[in-house]
């Protein structure tokens, strides 16, 4: 690799398959869906019935002394962060050369939405003490830098369904640039909430149908409907090439590059300019043609117009016969938490050499004219793999990843 080479040495993840990457690696190998329907007492008031929570609770895992005091979006960083960092064998870097960036969409919008309720309810008085350090959007990024000892900086992009990918773009720039050694980067997001849902459902991007849950997510499918949200939280180590060699880490991947844009456009459409765009950059990043890229992890959430727009610029910037799969067939939209699941698995599968099938890819859409992975998982000698993530108000951001030899 490189000299400014950036080696994933740990990975961490909670999504609707489970509580641990390698839990969740499995369940995408095997087609399982995370996606259930709503059983809360509230589901009758919401016009989504279903959606793609967690299999367990991050309280009782943290601690409830611990859990009280953080937001459920801080909670799942904060053990999605403990997962990559034990995974890469709890390296020992100066603090000032360690730094954290996680990203998020809507940050502690459970605890906003809790409090106000508690104050409209009970006044003032009754609003928790912690109400505050559980709201801010940089709480995921501040609880791990503090737990960690990271005093090279604690970021947090705010780019919706596109901020998990750029905190790993933004933790690739803080080594390249020389002020980290060590990144832990990713992203988190919990706002399963009749507001949050009612909300996205009002602009149609939600699918309301609840017949059969696991099969409401299907990614370039002739019949999708719109996305299902999920929750959950996705963390990459990332460490300079000379570090990780200095202290013999395990290299279970390279962040060879990585593309963002803004497509200046539309506040919620998708489109093809700026993602295409993006996707270029990230290959320049990694100094890579669009012929050495073997698999592609779509952002595809299984909106009737989205898809359509990725497939057509995948084809334009990498050409049809790379193989596409699509993860938010199985455990839904995890928005500001996607994009960083998706680079756990992608490593995964450039390491393990195999990529998990589309879910529910019944009838492909004529009009996505791509290698779509169905039918079961293939398996490849790929060399190099790019994620996307896209998020409204045009923000675009493309990853690529190389195997480890």
């Amino acid at each position: 690799m490189y000299d400014d080479a950036v080696a994933v040495t740990g990975l961490g993840a909670l999504t609707p398959l489970g509580m641990d990457a390698r839990t969740t690696w499995e369940g995408l190998l095997a087609g399982a869906s995370g996606v259930r329907r709503i059983e809360e007492g509230w589901a009758a008031d919401v016009p989504v019935g279903v959606a793609a929570p967690l299999p367990g609770d991050p309280a009782e895992l943290l601690g409830r002394v611990q859990a009280r005091k953080l937001d459920r979006c801080e909670q799942v960083a904060l053990l999605a962060a403990r997962e990559a960092w034990q995974h890469a064998g709890a390296p020992e870097v100066d603090g000032t050369r360690l730094a954290v960036v996680i990203g998020t969409g809507t940050g502690g919008v459970l605890t906003t939405l809790g409090q106000d309720d508690m104050y409209e309810r009970s006044g003032a008085r009754r609003l928790s003490p912690y109400a505050v350090p559980m709201l801010m959007p940089n709480g995921p990024a501040a609880w791990v830098s503090m737990e960690l000892g990271a005093k090279a900086g604690a970021h947090t992009p705010v780019s919706a369904c596109a901020s998990g990918s750029e905190a790993i773009a933004m933790g690739l720039d803080l080594i390249r640039a020389g002020r980290a050694d060590v990144v832990v980067a990713g992203g988190a997001e919990a706002c399963l909430h009749p507001f949050t849902l009612s909300a996205f459902a009002q602009m149609k991007a939600l699918s309301t149908q609840d017949a059969d849950p696991e099969a409401v997510s299907r990614p370039f499918d002739a019949g999708r409907s719109g996305f299902v949200m999920g929750e959950g939280a996705g963390i990459v180590l990332l460490e300079r090439a000379s570090f990780a060699r200095a202290r013999a880490a395990r290299v279970h991947g390279w962040l060879a590059g990585a593309g963002v844009s803004s497509s200046a456009a539309h506040i919620t459409a998708s489109d093809a300019e700026g993602q295409t765009q993006a996707m270029r950059a990230a290959l320049d990043s990694a100094r890579l043609a669009p012929s050495d890229i073997g698999v592609v992890q779509a952002h595809a959430t299984s909106t009737p117009s989205g898809d359509v727009v990725e497939a057509e610029a995948i084809a334009t910037a990498l050409g049809g016969e790379v193989a596409v799969t699509a993860a938010k067939s199985m455990i839904g939209h995890l928005c500001g938490a996607s994009g960083a699941v998706a680079a756990v698995a992608t490593v995964l599968g450039l390491r393990e050499g195999v990529v998990p099938a589309i879910r529910n890819l019944d009838a492909p859409d004529a009009a996505v004219r791509l290698d779509l992975v169905k039918g079961g998982p293939r398996e490849g000698d790929w060399g190099a793999a790019l994620t996307n993530a896209f998020g409204f108000g045009g923000h675009n951001v493309s990853l690529v990843f190389a195997r480890a030899e």
